[in-house]
């Protein structure tokens, strides 16, 4: 074949023009339509809300694939969440650094809740076996609950460490002993309750049963107020709540049982506290300008909303400044920049 100096770079050129569009195509972003901004998910209630959005962000979905993600928790050294898939029984991981979504572990025994305590080490509610167990440093998962009273529990849900001495508190209000979907099908043998785990001792001792379903919790920003989100409208006539409990003890006892807020449509679930004591509650089952996620100012006043094209199950501050809220959707995880700051790490 013979080819003259014009042709030979006429093909360059085309060569060329064409590793160009092939790497540009490479560095453009997913292509989503364009957003105006302040972007339409806030929602003002009440102006003291208005000092944590930030106009010009996004709320962005970050991935799509889960049948029911569930129980997010920020890994500040790996730079990563981790969230459950509770129907397809896996756990899966974003990577701040990338945004990829991956699985961590394939099966996680139908794993809810996630938390890591304060020596990095995570911790899951799984609804199959219907245990707490904690991760060690070789990635086993140690059992720290299985049974009270000598019978099993019924589904742990979802679980948050004090910093004081290590101990971990956790909800088991039984929804993966409800459907095959989620867990196993059976019985309740114990009834719903929030229980504590002794760090040193391993000792389990159940805080209170004076709630219907209870679900995600959190502590205060100083840790002596304990809110746990009651869905108690799935499976009885009384509408969703969040409960609070003083914390005494280091959270051994909780007194004073307050109701905190009532939702009269949906359920709040998974819910986390900012720096000046503000609760946001991931919302479901309310509809659309329900679904989202609801914040509530310390006297229980709802202050905005974030409105979301799903409903939400859980959430987490996440990054450097725990500034980015990290939202699980039905079958989606979204983000979304704010001007708050998560209290607590996971």
């Amino acid at each position: 074949m013979n080819l003259d100096r014009r042709s030979f770079i006429g093909g360059m050129s085309v060569l060329a023009g064409l590793a160009t569009t092939s790497a540009s195509a490479q560095m453009m972003p997913r292509s989503e339509p364009p957003k105006r901004y302040p972007d339409e998910a806030w929602k003002v209630l009440d102006d003291r809300f208005r000092k944590y959005m930030i106009g010009n962000t996004p709320l962005q979905r970050q991935w799509t694939g889960s049948l029911w993600a569930e129980g997010s928790a920020w890994n500040g050294v790996g730079r990563y969440v981790v969230f459950s898939d509770i129907p397809n029984n896996r756990q899966m991981r974003w990577d701040e650094v990338t945004g990829a979504v991956t699985p961590l572990r394939v099966t996680s025994n139908f794993s809810n809740g996630n938390t890591f305590d304060f020596q990095g080490r995570q911790i899951s509610c799984e609804h199959s076996t219907a245990r707490v167990v904690r991760y060690n440093w070789e990635g086993e998962p140690e059992v720290l609950a299985a049974s009270y009273d000598g019978r099993p529990l019924n589904a742990p849900n979802d679980a948050v460490v004090h910093p004081a001495d290590g101990g971990i508190i956790f909800t088991d209000p039984g929804y993966g002993s409800h459907w095959w979907y989620e867990g196993n099908v059976r019985d309740l043998e114990l009834p719903t309750s929030v229980y504590h785990i002794d760090a040193q001792s391993g000792a389990l001792t159940r805080l209170t049963d004076e709630i219907f379903k209870p679900n995600g919790l959190c502590f205060s920003p100083d840790y002596r107020k304990l809110y746990v989100a009651d869905t108690a409208a799935t499976h009885h006539p009384e509408p969703a709540r969040i409960l609070v409990w003083d914390v005494q003890e280091n959270g051994r006892r909780l007194t004073n049982r307050q109701e905190f807020t009532t939702l009269a449509q949906g359920f709040h679930d998974g819910i986390r506290a900012d720096v000046d004591g503000n609760i946001w509650a991931a919302t479901a089952f309310g509809g659309e300008g329900i679904d989202g996620v609801h914040i509530y100012a310390p006297d229980g006043t709802k202050i905005g909303q974030i409105l979301m094209p799903e409903g939400c199950a859980n959430l987490t501050f996440t990054g450097k400044q725990r500034d980015r809220l990290f939202i699980c959707g039905s079958q989606s995880v979204y983000t979304l920049y704010t001007a708050a700051r998560g209290a607590h790490l996971a």
